[in-house]
């Protein structure tokens, strides 16, 4: 029998670590899916994640991973060109969804670990456009998982409404482990992954459209199937999902939200600036110790739930991560592009700076050849 390890050793940028009742939930018995039981437990479920998203609005419970999500956003957006904010590996492919289901596509790329300034968004709105026709949608990632910068994504959609486009939000290592208010913030679509901040075992997705947004969809005539935006709804108000929901994963995510909701979303944001605010003055100690690191985010745009450090000359990646796992602890390599020259360590869910501190020093040895 493979006994769990001790909490507190598991630094990816998702999967994150699980509590072992979360995960012991999971061997609760069946039940029928389209029972008063199940209906009850989809109830808690999304009165939780109305609390952690900032709404009024249904929450869409998916059997998917996040870019399921991604996919349905782009499937019911509003017809007419998109503008995809690209600053790293997950605001590609979010741009790369929309080009795979033959939406008109204009992508605005910025350096890797910065985020999309509001002025290049301006100019990009006012000055763009495809095909003779103004974009109808802007698609941004919040928390960019591969570079860990935070986009200011209540800003960017008051922009691109003013434009007249939507803006569907990538926010899949944001929520949970920092402020998304959908509803004053006027967000379209957002959506997030289990797996990430909330700290559930992987294989949900969990998303919210904006009435606005379900309106103009239901004329759409490509929204699909699976990921119809509009057969989630209806199902939604009725504490239903569409297809066979992935039963086990919920009973985590029941015995999760009960957690969450305990501990206060205040409390929850404040745990992760926390840890956020120890790893900065983690990095500028040892830069100034003579290890040349550094945060590949500026200060200011940094996501508080995953951290992306640059690496000096002559240290590899793979062989600093391979040395903090025989010291006990899992952090990741760079993503896409930056995968030999960063490393990234996820500091969300339910860890804390306790938790966090034993990482970091395993780190730092691995980083000094210790």
């Amino acid at each position: 029998m493979t006994m769990q390890p001790e909490f507190g050793t598991f630094f990816l940028p998702g999967p994150t670590e699980v509590r072992a009742a979360v995960l012991e939930a999971m061997v609760h018995p069946m039940i029928p899916h389209r029972g008063i039981a199940y209906e009850a437990m989809h109830a808690r479920i999304v009165a939780g994640l109305q609390r952690v998203f900032g709404t009024q609005r249904p929450v869409y419970l998916m059997t998917c991973s996040a870019s399921g999500a991604m996919e349905m956003a782009i499937r019911g957006a509003p017809e007419g060109p998109i503008l995809s904010l690209v600053n790293g590996a997950f605001s590609e492919r979010f741009a790369r969804v929309a080009q795979s289901c033959d939406r008109a596509t204009r992508v605005l790329s910025v350096p890797l670990g910065d985020t999309p300034h509001l002025e290049q968004v301006q100019e990009a709105l006012v000055n763009g456009g495809m095909h003779g026709k103004t974009f109808a949608a802007v698609t941004v990632v919040h928390s960019e998982t591969s570079t860990g910068a935070l986009s200011d994504i209540r800003a960017i959609t008051e922009l691109a409404h003013h434009h007249g486009a939507m803006c569907l939000v990538d926010s899949v290592t944001g929520v949970g482990g920092t402020s998304v208010e959908t509803d004053a913030w006027g967000l379209d679509f957002v959506f997030t992954g289990s797996q990430k901040a909330l700290a559930m075992p992987p294989g949900l997705a969990f998303a919210v459209a904006s009435e606005a947004y379900v309106l103009q969809a239901n004329v759409s005539t490509s929204r699909g199937r699976y990921l119809d935006v509009i057969e989630y709804e209806e199902f939604a108000h009725r504490s239903q999902a569409p297809t066979t929901p992935a039963l086990s994963l919920l009973f985590a995510a029941d015995t999760q939200l009960a957690t969450v909701g305990a501990e206060g979303l205040t409390v929850r944001w404040a745990r992760h600036a926390a840890m956020l605010a120890y790893t900065e003055a983690w990095v500028e100690r040892v830069r100034t110790s003579g290890v040349g690191i550094g945060y590949l985010p500026r200060a200011g745009e940094r996501s508080p739930t995953v951290s992306t450090i640059t690496l000096p000359d002559g240290l590899a990646a793979l062989a600093i991560v391979t040395r903090v796992a025989e010291l006990g602890f899992v952090i990741g390599t760079g993503y896409g592009a930056l995968r030999e020259s960063t490393i990234r360590i996820g500091h969300m869910g339910e860890h804390s700076v306790a938790t966090l501190a034993p990482c970091l020093v395993a780190v730092e040895r691995a980083l000094r050849g210790n």
